[in-house]
C-alpha cells in the first residue's frame, strides 16, 4: 500500500513555540537510554592465529605486488634496452622503490592507522570521523562516542590536532573536498579491481608463446578470458576458502622467484648487485633524459600498495628483490633482443623447470586479481555503509571473520570491464601504463589522509607530520608526472573508469544527504504529537507498527502523513532507526538504543540500530525478534528502576554502572531466563549517587512487577496481531529553477540509481503482506 504527499522547498519546519516543550518531551537517546558498560571485548589474537593471518595474505593481499616480475621490466622498456646500464639504473630504481614505498611508508607507517585491523581510504576517512566532526551526514550522536568499538583520541584546545580540527570542521565545503579526496582513491581501487587482473593474468598466459613465437596472440587472449570468467564465476566461494587454497601456491611462487632470481644472478652477471648502490639512479637519468623519465611509468607497477608486516618482511621483499635482481642479470646479456626484453621472465626459467613455473605463475595471477577483487568488494561494502553507493546487496561468505564479503552486481560488473580492457588492449603495455596510473592516484590519496590521521589521530609533532608528507609526496608526485605522459597511451582507462564511478558515489551521497536534511527540518513536533491524547485522535487497533526512519531524534514527518491520511493507528508504535558508525562493526550487545516516546498509556517507543560498516543486516525474522527482545528487557527494567526510585538518594539520569545494573537485576527474582543477557547499553536508568540499594528494599519492585507484566502481555498480544513495516519513500527531485546540471544529477542519475538499487523492504527482508510505503516528493 502506497500513501502519497509532496513537500515543498519552503514547507513549515513545526519547530513554532511549543519548540521548546518539544525539547523537553524528546531528549536525546543518551539521557534516555544511557551508558553502559558491556562484557563486550574485542578478539585478541594468538601467535598462532597472526601467523595463520599473515599466511593468508600471502593469498589475499601480495598476488598483485608478487606477479609485477611478471611485466614491470617490459613496461619500462617497451622499445628495447639500448646500453645495459640502463638495466642496472632501472633495477636500482625499483630496489629503492620498493624499499621506500611498499617497505618504509606501507609497512611502517601506514599499516599503523588501520581501523582495528581494517585498511583502505575508507578506513581511514572512518577513524578521521570519530576525531573531528568532518562527516557530511550529520547523524552520529554523542551516544555513539561509548561504544566500545569507538576509540578516540583526545588532545589540548591550543595543540595543532585541535587547530586542524577546528579548521575542518570551519566549513562544509573542506568537508566536501575530504569526502571527494576519499572518494577519488576509492574509485581508483575500484579501477585497480579491473586492470590488475587484465594485466597479472594476461601476462602469465603470455607464457605459452615463448617456446612458440609464431603463435598468434589472440590464442593468448583467448586463454587469459577464459581464466578471467573462471576466477569471477568462483567468487561467491569467498576469501576464507581462495586463501587456503591460494596461500600455498603463492608461498610457492615466492619461492620459486626467489630462487630463479639467485640463480641466474649467478649464471650471468652478478654485477648487477651494484645497483644498490642510487649513484645508478643518478646516471640512469642524466643517460636517457625525459625517456628515463617516463620509464618510470613502467616501474611504478612494481610497488602496489599491499603490506602486511609479517610476510612482506619476511617473504615477499627478499624474494621480489632476487627476481628482479636475477632478471636484471640476464637482461644485461641478453639486451640486444628485443623479444627477450618482452619475455624477460620466461625467458630466464631454466628449461627444466619451465613448464611447472608456468604452471604457478598462472595461478599465483590468478590470486593477485583475486587480492584486488576482494579489496573491491571491501571498500564498496564501506562506502555503502557511509552512504556513498546505491544499495547493493552484500553477501558474507565466512561465519568466522567478518570482513569476507562477494557482492554478486559488482563482481559481474568488474568482470565484464575486465575482459573488454584484456581483449581490447591486447598487450600489457597499454595496460600497464593505465594500472600505474591507478595505483599512483591511490597512493597520492594515501599520503593526504594520512597527513590528517597523524595530526588528529596519532598527535605527532609537526616536523615528523612535514617529513613524511614532504617525503611521500616527492616521490609520488615523481612517479605521477611520469605516467601523465602516457594518458594517451592506455592511463586514461582508469580515469574514464574512476570518474563514471565517483559521479555514481557522488550524486548518491548528495541525494541520500538532501534526504537526510529534508526529514530533519520537517519533523513533526513532540509537543503537538503529545496534544493528540493517548489515541492520537485516532482509533488504536490491535498491532505493531514498525515506522522506518533515518531520524535517531523527533518524530518523522511520514508519521504524520500517514495519521493524516488514514483513521486508524496500531495500538504500538516503534519508531526504527537504522544508522551505520564510522566504526567497523557495533557489539550485538550494544546494538540497540531503546527509550520510550511519552507516557506508558500512548505505548510509543523509538529504537535506533547501529552497525559498523563491516556489520552485515541479518534477515528481517533475526532482526524483527532482535528488536523486540531489547524492547521487552527495556520495559523489565523500566520497571524495577521505577520500584527502585522511592529513595532520595537516586537520581534518574542517563547513565548507568554496571555495579548498580546488578543490584537492580538481584532485587528482581522474576525474570524471565529469554532474557538472560542483559548486556543491552539502552534503557533508562538509575544511578546510585550516594549509596548502594539496599537488597531488602523489594517492596516497590515487586508493585511495580504487576504494571510490567501487564504491559508486556499487552504488547505480546499487539506482536500476535500482527507486525506492519511502514517505510516511507522519499523522492527528491530538482527545483524548476535549477541549473541543468543539477536537474539531470537529481531528477535522471540519481532517480535511476533509486530505481536500480535494493530497496529497503528488501535488505530487511519485509514480506510484501506486511509492508507499508508512504510516498513523498521533495524538492531540492
Amino acid at each position: 500500500m502506497d500513501l502519497g504527499g509532496e513537500i515543498g522547498e519552503d514547507s513549515d519546519t513545526n519547530k513554532g513555540s511549543m519548540w521548546v516543550l518539544d525539547q523537553k518531551l524528546d531528549q536525546p537517546m543518551d539521557e534516555e537510554a544511557g551508558r553502559l558498560r558491556t562484557m563486550y571485548r574485542e578478539k585478541k589474537f594468538s601467535s598462532l592465529l597472526l601467523l595463520r593471518f599473515a599466511f593468508q595474505s600471502l593469498g589475499v593481499v601480495f598476488g598483485d605486488l608478487g606477479t609485477s616480475p611478471l611485466y614491470v621490466f617490459y613496461n619500462t622498456f617497451p622499445h628495447g634496452i639500448a646500453d645495459p646500464e640502463d638495466v642496472v639504473g632501472a633495477l636500482s630504481l625499483i630496489i629503492y622503490s620498493l624499499t621506500l614505498i611498499p617497505l618504509i611508508k606501507y609497512v611502517f607507517v601506514v599499516c599503523r592507522a588501520n581501523d582495528s585491523g581494517q585498511g583502505g581510504t575508507f578506513a581511514l576517512y572512518s577513524l578521521l570521523c570519530r576525531h573531528a566532526k568532518v562527516k557530511t551526514i550529520p547523524n552520529q550522536h554523542r551516544t555513539d562516542e561509548e561504544l566500545t568499538t569507538y576509540s578516540r583520541s583526545t588532545f589540548h584546545e591550543q595543540s595543532h590536532a585541535a587547530k586542524t580540527k577546528k579548521w575542518l570542521e570551519g566549513h562544509a565545503s573542506r568537508k566536501n573536498a575530504l569526502l571527494l579526496l576519499v572518494l577519488v582513491g576509492t574509485c581508483m581501487v575500484i579501477g585497480d579491481g579491473i586492470l590488475t587482473p587484465a594485466i597479472s593474468v594476461l601476462s602469465a598466459a603470455g607464457g605459452i608463446k615463448v617456446n612458440s613465437p609464431k603463435m598468434n596472440n589472440d590464442y593468448v587472449i583467448l586463454v587469459a578470458v577464459v581464466i578471467l570468467v573462471g576466477l569471477f564465476s568462483m567468487q561467491h566461494y569467498g576469501t576464507d576458502k581462495v586463501g587456503w587454497l591460494f596461500a600455498p601456491i603463492v608461498l610457492l611462487w615466492f619461492l620459486l622467484i626467489g630462487g630463479i632470481g639467485i640463480f641466474n644472478i649467478w649464471k650471468y652477471d652478478s654485477s648487477v648487485l651494484r645497483a644498490f648502490s642510487p649513484v645508478y639512479i643518478y646516471r640512469y637519468f642524466k643517460r636517457n633524459g625525459r625517456e628515463g623519465w617516463t620509464s618510470l611509468g613502467g616501474i611504478m607497477l612494481s610497488i602496489t600498495v599491499s603490506a602486511v608486516q609479517i610476510a612482506f618482511t619476511t617473504v615477499v621483499f627478499p624474494c621480489l628483490l632476487l627476481a628482479y635482481s636475477g632478471q636484471a642479470a640476464f637482461l644485461v646479456v641478453h639486451h640486444d633482443n628485443n623479444e627477450t626484453v618482452t619475455q624477460a621472465f620466461y625467458r630466464s626459467i631454466p628449461d627444466r623447470i619451465y613448464w611447472p613455473v608456468f604452471v604457478v605463475a598462472t595461478l599465483a595471477a590468478i590470486v593477485a586479481s583475486q587480492a584486488t577483487i576482494s579489496a573491491t568488494f571491501s571498500i564498496i561494502k564501506q562506502a555503502l555503509a557511509l552512504g556513498c553507493f546505491p544499495r547493493v546487496k552484500v553477501v558474507h561468505t565466512s561465519k568466522k571473520f567478518l570482513g569476507q564479503i562477494y557482492i554478486p552486481d559488482i563482481n559481474w560488473i568488474l568482470m565484464i570491464l575486465c575482459i573488454a580492457v584484456t581483449a581490447g588492449f591486447k598487450n600489457q603495455s597499454q595496460i600497464g601504463n593505465a594500472y600505474g596510473t591507478a595505483v599512483v592516484v591511490v597512493m597520492l590519496a594515501t599520503t593526504l589522509l594520512m597527513t590528517l590521521i597523524m595530526i588528529l589521530v596519532w598527535r605527532c609533532h609537526w616536523i615528523l607530520v612535514v617529513i613524511f608528507t614532504g617525503l611521500s609526496l616527492v616521490v609520488e608526485c615523481t612517479y605521477f608526472s611520469a605516467v601523465l605522459f602516457k594518458v594517451d597511451q592506455g592511463g586514461w582507462v582508469p580515469l574514464v573508469i574512476a570518474a563514471a564511478f565517483l559521479l555514481i558515489m557522488y550524486v548518491w551521497h548528495y541525494g541520500s544527504l538532501k534526504r537526510y536534511e529534508f526529514e530533519m527540518h520537517s519533523k513533526v513536533s513532540m509537543a503537538w504529537l503529545l496534544g493528540l491524547g493517548p489515541s492520537l485522535g485516532l482509533v488504536r487497533v490491535p498491532g505493531v507498527g514498525l515506522v522506518y526512519t533515518e531520524l535517531a531524534s523527533g518524530v518523522p514527518h511520514i508519521f504524520s502523513h500517514f495519521i493524516t491520511n488514514l483513521p486508524a493507528i496500531h495500538s504500538v508504535v516503534i519508531f526504527v532507526c537504522v544508522k551505520y558508525l564510522p566504526v567497523y562493526t557495533v557489539p550485538e550487545e550494544e546494538r540497540f538504543l531503546v527509550k520510550r516516546i511519552g507516557p506508558k498509556n500512548f505505548h510509543m517507543f523509538r529504537c535506533v540500530a547501529r552497525y559498523g560498516y563491516k556489520d552485515l543486516h541479518k534477515k528481517d525474522d533475526d532482526f524483527e525478534k532482535k528488536l523486540f527482545d531489547n524492547l521487552f528487557m527495556f520495559v523489565r527494567l523500566e520497571a524495577m528502576m521505577e520500584g527502585c526510585s522511592d529513595s532520595d538518594e537516586y537520581s534518574v539520569y542517563g547513565q548507568q554502572t554496571e555495579k548498580s545494573r546488578e543490584i537492580l537485576l538481584n532485587n528482581n527474582g522474576n525474570t524471565s531466563p529469554s532474557f538472560g543477557d542483559l548486556t543491552m547499553s539502552t534503557v533508562d536508568a538509575i544511578v546510585p549517587v550516594r549509596s548502594p540499594v539496599n537488597a531488602s528494599n523489594t517492596v516497590s519492585s515487586q508493585m511495580s512487577n504487576h504494571t510490567e507484566m501487564d504491559e508486556l502481555e499487552f504488547m505480546n498480544n499487539c506482536r500476535d496481531a500482527g507486525v506492519v513495516h511502514i517505510l516511507g519513500n522519499t523522492v527528491v527531485r530538482a527545483r524548476r529553477d535549477s541549473r541543468f546540471y543539477k536537474k539531470i544529477a537529481v531528477d535522471y542519475i540519481y532517480a535511476f540509481l533509486r530505481k536500480v538499487c535494493r530497496e529497503h523492504s528488501v535488505i530487511f527482508n519485509v514480506p510484501h503482506e506486511s509492508l507499508l510505503n508512504v510516498g513523498q516528493i521533495f524538492y531540492v
